[in-house]
């Protein structure tokens, strides 16, 4: 005699937040591919593999949705980050080291989806009114994280316009990117950048 067990059945509110992360990937993945405007919330519905009835259920309009992936963007570029940070060196090279991980997270496809969101906002308030708080949450936090990863000390003049001209330097070789593959020339330039950094660093110290 053989007995089946019952189906395990998964609680309601788990099941709506793996259906809610499935449409923050898709619509990530949608941005990144085909732009803001290409992205479509039947496009994301179905990528995700979620009913169109459920996915508008919550998340009836575009912008909904796309201020609901601000905020999964947003926490995924800190995310990101942080794991990075946790695997860089100790020692002679370390800026270099920490230079790369801010270009290799500035030339993410998460990166990618945040830009295609920022030249959105631009022509439309409310994204704008969406994006800009998280984004300027994400440079502050970017910025209080380099300043320890390079154990910089912002109290010393002009160091805290060194740590934001890095910052602004990497996103620009970021943005760089998205029109061509550019890693061999902002290769060379962070090469460079963190000889100069590590003098400057040194410089503001002494």
């Amino acid at each position: 005699m053989t007995s089946s067990a019952a189906p395990v059945r998964v609680p309601q509110g788990e099941r709506t937040r793996a259906m809610r992360a499935r449409l923050m990937e898709a619509t990530v993945e949608l941005l990144v591919e085909r732009g803001f405007s290409g992205t479509s919330t039947t496009l994301v519905s179905e990528r995700a593999g979620v009913s169109r009835g459920a996915q508008l259920h919550h998340f009836p309009t575009k912008n909904d949705l796309v201020v609901a992936a601000v905020e999964h963007i947003t926490e995924a570029r800190g995310s990101e980050l942080a794991t990075a940070a946790r695997a860089l060196p100790k020692g002679r090279n370390r800026t270099r080291a920490v230079l790369k991980m801010l270009g290799d997270h500035f030339t993410s496809p998460v990166f990618t989806a945040a830009l295609e969101l920022w030249v959105a906002a631009r022509t439309d308030e409310a994204l704008l009114r969406a994006v800009a708080p998280l984004e300027l949450r994400v440079g502050r936090e970017t910025h209080r994280l380099t300043v320890e990863l390079l154990g910089a000390d912002e109290s010393r003049e002009g160091v805290r316009e060194l740590i934001q001209a890095t910052l602004d330097l990497v996103r620009g070789l970021g943005l760089a990117n998205t029109i061509t593959n550019d890693a061999r020339r902002r290769g060379r330039i962070l090469d460079q950048w963190a000889i100069t950094l590590d003098r400057a660093l040194q410089e503001a110290v002494a």
